[in-house]
């Protein structure tokens, strides 16, 4: 396996765990779709973004 794909599965794993913390969080409904849609069209800089400042149980 080379290290793009291995990057990639990480990133697409990250990815998925950033979406379901973001559907599971009690923030209103549109604040989710829009940090869902920051995750799926910018995968890096979405998870990082939100990391940082995303939604906090």
């Amino acid at each position: 396996m080379e290290i793009g794909s291995l990057l990639g599965l990480v990133i697409l794993v990250l990815d998925i765990f950033a979406i379901l913390k973001v559907v599971q969080s009690g923030v209103p409904t549109i604040n989710k779709v829009i940090w869902v849609i920051v995750i799926l069209v910018l995968p890096v800089i979405g998870l990082l973004a939100w990391a940082i400042a995303g939604p906090r149980s």
